[in-house]
């Protein structure tokens, strides 16, 4: 536990960031509406500029997640914020990376993505263990979204025939 200073306002930079425009603050499932909220502007973003453009995207919001986590933890004074749901955001995104824009696909990624989460197998509940502060609030997410993103690809190659 971090020690707590004043409250932070819901138009601060870090609270809009962190909360992913307040969807993380839903009184139920904050993490899954989170996802769900993060979906559209990554389906846009693969839409518009390619899976590259997606993981690159993925690795930008991590470090703004970084970022506005660090202020975020610190004015509460709560290790890792339910409400914080900028880490499904990036790791939902570069889960993505790997799908195509076929609604099965999205709904693949999101119930897998969601599911390693949830569940936290290795190395994911070691991190979300052993990883404290910001960069611990962020990278379990973004490893479930990485082993997400290998799952996917290997699901595609199974489907498409290519293995």
């Amino acid at each position: 536990m971090t020690a707590k200073t004043a409250p932070l306002p819901l138009l601060h930079p870090a609270v809009i960031l962190s909360t992913w425009f307040w969807s993380g603050l839903s009184p139920k499932a904050p993490g899954t509406v989170g996802s769900l909220a993060a979906l559209p502007f990554g389906i846009l973003i693969f839409h518009y500029a390619g899976a590259p453009a997606l993981v690159l995207s993925s690795l930008a919001i991590f470090c703004i997640g970084w970022w506005s986590t660090k202020i975020y933890v610190a004015r509460t004074g709560r290790e890792d914020p339910g409400e914080v749901v900028i880490d499904e955001v990036a790791g939902i995104w570069l889960a993505l990376a790997a799908a195509d824009l076929s609604l099965l696909m999205i709904l693949l990624t999101f119930l897998l993505f969601r599911f390693l989460d949830i569940v936290k197998p290795w190395p994911i509940g070691w991190l979300d263990k052993k990883v404290k502060g910001a960069f611990g609030v962020m990278i379990d997410d973004y490893v479930a979204g990485l082993i997400a993103f290998v799952l996917l690809i290997i699901i595609k190659g199974v489907y498409y025939g290519n293995f």
